[in-house]
């Protein structure tokens, strides 16, 4: 049996190289349809777009259909080779940068939510100063739970983000921005609302909605351990609406409740005992792809603060 030709004899084309983006976009999303908002493509045209390069590399890249998606083991080949492909463009590029002292390429920020609005916000400043130092770079906004931030930074998903860091990472860069103060809410239905001198035992008989440092090893009070947290929310207007449900009690910044104007819709509780300040942070990976661009984004950070 004679040998397999290559697939690719010659060189890479700009088409090559924006369908191994496409299918690295998949990959890492989990499948055509979670590609979808990140490409901002149509499910056929990125199914094509697979086709189309299974077809010029003469692989079986993925299977999908009824069974879910997942990687063939070529696709996993394919797939880390590309990382590596982008990479080196990458480093080319800031490489280049460097010699013309002008950045370049592009800066994927993944913001815990709500961070990114308000025309006082400290994420808008920074966007706007970064924006006059770099104008040739292209800026794309996540915005995540505070945990999944995090996670994203680590997949190199994201080349910065700002978040709540809970615990420390070795591969992590952190640089503290500012604090926000947590209360503990009861909406204008509940029970507890306008009853004075509410007790911790008081709050035995009701049910919770978890948020993140309502989770175990997380407490934020040893009494947590005891609260009947019977729904889950991790992201904040989610967990607003079940609060002003007056049916759970839970956890929300001070300064959200104000900006929503929900002041008359819900009380703090026990603040003396329950509330705590987020240190949100400003991550990234000790070497991040585009540096110079990681490294200004968080100068423009610090000299909005």
């Amino acid at each position: 049996m004679g040998r397999k030709k290559a697939a690719l004899p010659g060189q890479l084309t700009d088409l090559d190289l924006r369908l191994l983006r496409v299918f690295r976009a998949v990959a890492e999303s989990g499948g055509i349809s979670a590609a979808e908002l990140r490409l901002n493509l149509a499910n056929s045209t990125i199914s094509n777009y697979i086709a189309d390069l299974e077809s010029r590399l003469d692989m079986r890249l993925c299977e999908r259909g009824r069974g879910g998606f997942s990687l063939t083991e070529q696709g996993r080949v394919v797939y880390n080779a590309s990382n590596e492909l982008f990479s080196a463009v990458d480093q080319f590029r800031s490489q280049i940068n460097r010699s013309h002292q002008r950045l370049l390429g592009e800066l994927h920020l993944a913001c815990a939510e709500h961070l990114p609005g308000g025309p006082d916000s400290a994420m808008v400043k920074a966007l706007g100063r970064f924006s006059d130092l770099a104008p040739d770079v292209r800026v794309e906004i996540t915005t995540l739970s505070s945990d999944d931030v995090t996670s994203a930074v680590l997949d190199k998903k994201a080349d910065l983000g700002v978040t709540v860091l809970l615990q420390e990472f070795a591969e992590l860069e952190t640089l503290p921005l500012f604090d926000e103060l947590m209360n503990l809410y009861c909406g204008e239905d509940h029970p507890l609302y306008g009853k004075a001198n509410v007790k911790p035992a008081d709050l035995a008989e009701f049910k919770f909605v978890e948020s993140p440092r309502l989770m175990p090893g997380r407490e934020v009070s040893p009494d947590v351990r005891l609260w009947n947290r019977q729904a889950r929310a991790h992201h904040q207007e989610a967990r607003a609406a079940l609060i002003l449900s007056g049916h759970y009690l839970g956890m929300l910044p001070e300064h959200m409740v104000r900006n929503w104007g929900y002041d008359q819709k819900l009380q703090a509780l026990l603040p003396e005992r329950y509330s705590y300040a987020n240190t949100y942070s400003a991550i990234h990976r000790k070497h991040p792809r585009n540096a110079e661009a990681v490294a200004l984004f968080c100068e423009c950070l610090q000299a909005v603060l």
